[in-house]
């Protein structure tokens, strides 16, 4: 690890979640190179110190430089913020410059065709690089406002996480450590799967009792992939888990779950990402986590009833009955 006293950070993408972490960022007291992939966007960012598409109304500090040259963004961080969609990981990554710095995850989802959770892709284009995961009941606004929260910043290297805490965190965003970031990364992928399914319970006029029991049943599942592919169980019970599940499906900002609703309420799904600006990541997610855990020989019926409702191969109102016809079993 690079030495304390270069209080600079990294961070790659400037839709809401990167712009929310740069001002956080900022606010701990860190000058801050957020990069944005769009030259334009970057300008006017720079300009009005605002992000007026992602996240209006919310001012960047004079410490946040944003730009659109990424050797700029990264230049002396003493780690990056990796805010970039997951399906978008990979190319971003390996067009980047490696300035050596270690890498932390913040986007959730598995990689379409690699089946790869974040830090698999971050381990495949920068090999040996110290990489961490960040997740957590965090809506973007809320932690741009300064709104009390809390996330877990997960890794293998206690250097890492210790250094990034304390320079990420403030008294309005605790962070804790953890030592399971699969754990972490299937909580943040897997949920938002889920989410699209509570939507689609609450959309549909099913009521708060069935979206209870898919939430519920969703984190049974949510836990089974965890421990399947080597994290641990009371992972699964913190704030990666249960935390961003409770969050993500009862929120009124959550992508996910207002996706869900358009879909159960006769909306396509190409109708309702076009009405969007931010990115549904359970949409790209869905049939990813489902062949990941069929490799792992583990069943997700809730996430395969949600990525056969995207592919347009069942309704909503088929999916709620497949899911409810299956064999009664012990909880």
């Amino acid at each position: 690890m690079p030495a304390r006293g270069r209080r600079r950070i990294a961070v790659l993408g400037a839709g809401a979640w990167g712009t929310a972490l740069a001002v956080q960022a900022a606010r701990a007291g860190n000058g801050v190179g957020l990069w944005a992939r769009d030259a334009g966007r970057a300008t006017a960012m720079a300009e009005t110190r605002q992000n007026a598409t992602y996240l209006p109304g919310v001012q960047l500090s004079p410490a946040i430089e944003v730009t659109a040259d990424p050797a700029a963004a990264l230049a002396d961080a003493l780690f990056v913020l990796v805010a970039v969609p997951a399906q978008f990981l990979r190319p971003v990554l390996a067009a980047l410059p490696d300035t050596g710095a270690p890498l932390i995850a913040c986007a959730k989802g598995v990689e379409r065709g690699t089946l790869r959770f974040p830090l698999e892709v971050m381990a495949e284009v920068r090999p040996g690089r110290p990489t961490a995961v960040l997740s957590g009941p965090n809506f973007a606004h809320e932690i741009a406002k300064g709104l009390p929260a809390a996330a877990v910043l997960a890794s293998q290297d206690g250097g890492l996480r210790q250094v990034a805490g304390d320079l990420l965190g403030t008294a309005g965003f605790r962070i804790y450590g953890g030592d399971d970031p699969m754990g972490v990364q299937v909580g943040g992928a897997a949920k938002n799967v889920i989410s699209i399914a509570a939507g689609a319970v609450i959309g549909a006029g099913l009521g708060e009792n069935a979206r209870a029991a898919m939430v519920t049943r969703g984190l049974a599942e949510l836990s089974r992939l965890t421990v399947a592919l080597g994290g641990r169980a009371e992972t699964a019970a913190g704030l990666s888990g249960l935390g961003d599940l409770l969050l993500t499906t009862t929120g009124p900002g959550s992508r996910n779950t207002s996706l869900g609703v358009e879909l159960a309420r006769g909306a396509s799904l190409e109708d309702a990402m076009a009405s969007r600006v931010g990115v549904a990541e359970g949409v790209e997610t869905a049939p990813a986590i489902v062949a990941r855990a069929a490799e792992a020989g583990v069943e997700l019926p809730i996430c395969a009833a949600v990525a056969e409702l995207l592919a347009g191969r069942m309704s909503v109102g088929d999916a709620m009955g497949r899911l409810l016809a299956r064999p009664r079993r012990d909880e």
